[in-house]
């Protein structure tokens, strides 16, 4: 039996492969983790037996996606989503269990073993899910997400994601009798609603007042403690009380969604959740044995099929019916018809309960395999499935792109606006008073044809490449980006890129912590909104205390030449800012005592941790009081009292502090 280390660096360098592989094949890292798996396992090469170790380790690693998807579900969310989330996720989620029943009676033909009725309904819970993270991924690099068929299958997912919640606590009850169901529903009911009350009325109060106090230590390291303590806590909490770990981490999840520390804590538990949520497929991939799979190879082929034709026709069919045209509806089916994250958690949940053959088990984790695999390339070509099933989807795209085309073919050095929001808006209306034509992309159709009835130059349309190109890219002088998706945005940087090489790109971000990733993707100029919101305050209010409007302009067109240099970064708040990103970009004061590091240093000494020293302040003379600004240069050595103004993320600066401020008798 191999050690635990020898398990671990299997398990590293694996999950290493794992990821090189899908990137190499442009797909998502849970492919990539599923097949190395499938390659390592015991009824492969043996590498990584199928031990307990293995086993608990990838536990872990669904608590944190538990965790991660509990930050998601805030109130105000699923309130704007209502309708979609529990009108048609509820709807997919439930038809397709209870069809699952009647659908896997055929099985009696490939399988002489009969499967009860309440197996059959558990195995519907595990087929009705679909995979959160390739269709995320797929439909963010395709610039959808904002689509109709996009907002469909965000809102069928957030469902699915809180349902299986409550299938992890029903399943194990649908063995027992009738007056036992009831008994055990009821009891977790109350479990359920006493644990929701506790987080609404009391956790939320007594969460946000104890992060505030960790927040304020300025510890990235005791935050990230803090973090691993309450999610594992939580998990180890409900567990004790009966019911399941990923409960108590998506409970902890929802706890802190409703803290302004949401985002910090999403990005401190990434890695985390990352790392071990792969070691979680890898697992999954080692349960495969090929010699079952080949031997019922008749069954995984009816599985896959009979599950990608069942769930494709009850979304479809429920998308139609909820008010989708028919090319939208096949859209949504195609990206949902794939199985999913927690299909696995759950058919783990029905071994552990010994409730189904494990021939079954192997050929219906390997149907599942086959849908996720396959899943990204039905997403690829949707849009050509879609035109060959759907006669009107032809007409509609064709109708969208002439309606594009007519508004630009006559105009040249127009300008392209994706995004008709707010900031769409008003780029729109000051293009018109300028006489500057411009046709605007947005994929709201209630939003589009509100402004083209109003006389906007906007249509409805995807930001994509057959968008830009009937919206006349080659002959467009800019294109505007407006709306506020970072990732989407560089990828619809790229695809600018290709078509029209050296176009201006204007980009809007919502801080200066994205300025690098959009410029590096080829943004011509990034708006940070915060910075920009700032610097007009200060222009109205030099202008109200009788500056000159043309020194004030020319102050605004300093700092905008240098890329707002001066205007980056600011002095933190336990009480405003602690939501920040740890990216964010900050400023922080150190003033040199006696026998610190720092003293006799030069500048570079200081930068080689990634902060930068913005200023440098020094006392007139040893008496005074009073202080004097340095002028910055490469070789201006630091003295004794010295007051430095650093600017950097959170990282670089602690890092900093801790160099500079390190006594002379510690090197």
């Amino acid at each position: 039996m191999p050690s635990i280390l020898q398990i671990t660096l299997t398990l590293l360098a694996s999950a290493l492969g794992g990821v090189l592989l899908s990137r190499i094949l442009n797909l998502p890292p849970i492919l990539g983790y599923l097949v190395v798996g499938l390659l390592i396992g015991p009824n492969a090469a043996n590498l990584a037996p199928d031990s307990d170790t293995v086993k608990n380790l990838a536990e872990f690693g669904v608590v944190f996606l538990m965790f991660s998807i509990g930050l998601e579900f805030n109130l105000a969310k699923l309130k704007s989503m209502r309708q979609i989330v529990f009108r048609f996720g509820a709807s997919q989620v439930f038809l397709t269990m209870l069809l699952t029943i009647p659908a896997g009676y055929l099985l009696r033909f490939l399988i002489p073993l009969p499967i009860p009725w309440h197996v059959l309904f558990a195995l519907g819970g595990a087929v009705a899910m679909s995979s959160t993270a390739i269709v995320i991924k797929a439909l963010s690099e395709r610039g959808e997400l904002d689509t109709e068929h996009g907002k469909n299958v965000i809102g069928v997912l957030l469902f699915q994601d809180l349902v299986v919640i409550l299938l992890l606590i029903l399943i194990p009850s649908l063995g027992k009798n009738p007056g036992d169901i009831a008994l055990a529903l009821t009891l977790a009911s109350i479990k359920v609603t006493v644990a929701l009350t506790l987080i609404f009325i009391v956790g939320q109060k007594l969460f946000s007042s104890w992060f505030r106090v960790v927040a304020n230590f300025r510890s990235q390291e005791l935050f990230m403690l803090n973090v691993l303590l309450v999610s594992i806590g939580m998990a180890g909490l409900t567990e004790h009380f009966g019911l399941s770990m990923a409960l108590g981490a998506f409970m902890a999840g929802m706890l802190i969604a409703e803290t302004p520390y949401r985002h910090q804590v999403e990005q401190s538990i990434e890695s985390f959740r990352d790392i071990l949520l792969g070691l979680f497929f890898i697992t999954v991939g080692m349960l495969v044995d090929f010699q079952v799979v080949l031997r019922d190879f008749h069954l995984v082929l009816f599985l896959f099929f009979g599950a990608l034709a069942l769930k494709f026709v009850i979304i479809t069919s429920l998308a139609k019916r909820f008010g989708s045209s028919t090319g939208v509806a096949l859209r949504t089916g195609l990206c949902l018809t794939q199985a999913g994250e927690f299909g696995f958690v759950l058919i783990n949940q029905l071994d552990s309960l010994d409730w189904i053959d494990p021939d079954l088990s192997q050929a219906v984790m390997a149907a599942m395999l086959l849908s996720m695999l396959i899943a990204p390339i039905l997403i690829q070509y949707s849009d050509r499935i879609v035109l060959r099933f759907s006669r009107n989807e032809w007409l509609t795209q064709s109708v969208q792109l002439t309606k594009i085309v007519t508004q630009t073919i006559q105009h040249d050095q127009h300008v392209i606006i994706c995004g008709f929001g707010i900031t769409g808006q008003h780029v729109a209306n000051l293009l018109e008073q300028e006489g500057i034509h411009y046709v605007a992309l947005d994929a709201d159709p209630d939003r589009v044809q509100e402004a083209s009835d109003a006389g906007k130059s906007v249509v409805y349309g995807a930001y994509g490449v057959k968008g830009l190109i009937a919206a006349g890219i080659g002959r467009a002088k800019a294109v505007v980006i407006a709306f506020n998706h970072i990732e989407e945005s560089a990828h619809l940087i790229k695809q600018i890129e290709e078509l029209h090489p050296g176009i201006a790109i204007i980009v809007r971000a919502s801080d200066d912590s994205d300025m690098e990733l959009l410029q590096k993707a080829g943004a011509t100029q990034v708006i940070p909104e915060k910075i920009e919101g700032g610097l007009m305050l200060a222009a109205h209010t030099l202008s109200v205390l009788g500056v000159p409007i043309r020194r004030v302009m020319r102050r605004i067109t300093e700092a905008r030449e240098n890329r707002y240099g001066k205007l980056k970064g600011h002095f933190p708040s336990a009480e405003e800012d602690d939501g920040d990103s740890p990216e964010s970009i900050r400023l922080h004061t150190i003033r040199l005592g006696p026998n610190m590091r720092g003293i006799h240093q030069t500048l570079s000494f200081i930068e080689q941790t990634g902060a930068v020293v913005q200023s440098l302040r020094r006392k007139e003379n040893k008496m005074a009081a009073t202080f004097k600004q340095i002028v910055l240069e490469p070789n201006v050595v630091i003295q004794e009292d010295d007051i430095l103004v650093l600017l950097g993320n959170i990282a670089s600066l602690e890092a900093a502090e801790k160099l500079i401020t390190k006594p002379s008798k510690d090197l």
